[in-house]
């Protein structure tokens, strides 16, 4: 950073959230550290990517801000994954209880997209596992120097390597319902 100051040049990181359909229709969420002003020089270019676009603090902060999306994501895939599987199990329609569970406070963009792909089954990558776990990496990694526990997320990252082993490093990431499935001897799609 201090060479980039020095050379009179200015950045900013600026990850992003919304996959490959927020980037197709440029309706990403955009997580900007930097100074406020270059933010405000570079707003008209992410206004071209994205839909929500926010200056979260100094440079650095765009990072750390994506990390925490993608602890919130794993987390709430994870829960998702056990609902639909205790609700199968227990001889419920996994498909039924989605659809009223969307209807009440447990909805999320994860129940309603992921959750649909683990009733079907369609694992075709949207994020891939191997992507989420580099995140969550990162995530355990921060935790570690900064002495903050993170259980949920490594617990996550178990859950995505459970499933990398069973050969789904490039599965979506919402197929983490499948090391739920194994580790509960039970399918929720009947297979």
């Amino acid at each position: 950073m201090q060479q980039v100051n020095e050379s009179g040049a200015a950045y900013l990181d600026a990850p992003v959230s919304g996959g490959e359909v927020g980037a197709i229709n440029a309706t990403l969420t955009i997580m900007v550290g930097g100074d406020e002003a270059v933010f405000e020089r570079a707003l008209p270019l992410f206004g071209a990517m994205g839909k929500n676009i926010n200056l979260v603090g100094d440079n650095g902060a765009g990072q750390v801000c994506k990390v925490a999306n993608q602890i919130i994501v794993a987390l709430n895939i994870e829960a998702v994954s056990e609902a639909l599987v205790f609700a199968s199990k227990a001889g419920a329609d996994p498909a039924r209880i989605r659809n009223a569970l969307m209807g009440g406070f447990a909805n999320s963009k994860v129940l309603e997209v992921h959750g649909e792909r683990m009733v079907r089954g369609t694992f075709d990558p949207g994020f891939r596992i191997r992507l989420h776990q580099k995140d969550l990496n990162l995530a355990l990694t921060g935790a570690e120097t900064l002495g903050v526990a993170l259980p949920n997320t490594r617990s996550a990252q178990e859950l995505f390597s459970l499933c990398a082993e069973q050969g789904g490093e490039d599965w979506d990431h919402s197929a983490l319902v499948k090391a739920i499935e194994s580790l509960s001897n039970h399918n929720i799609r009947g297979e």
